[in-house]
């Protein structure tokens, strides 16, 4: 399906890619605390919203 050079440059670009995204975050973390403060629960509530939505979808299926 892939050939062998195709196989590597994926696995080279992920690897460079991921460590670059850790670095940019690592760089900008105190930055993130001040601006980002409280994030987590806008992500718990939609979470909960999506998990909701789909409870209520089984529910009126049946």
């Amino acid at each position: 399906m892939f050939s062998t050079g195709q196989l590597y440059f994926a696995l080279f670009f992920v690897i460079a890619f991921v460590s670059v995204m850790i670095y940019v975050y690592r760089k900008d973390l105190s930055l993130h605390r001040i601006h980002y403060k409280g994030s987590l629960w806008i992500l718990f509530f939609f979470l909960l919203f999506i998990g909701i939505l789909f409870i209520i979808k089984a529910y009126l299926k049946e």
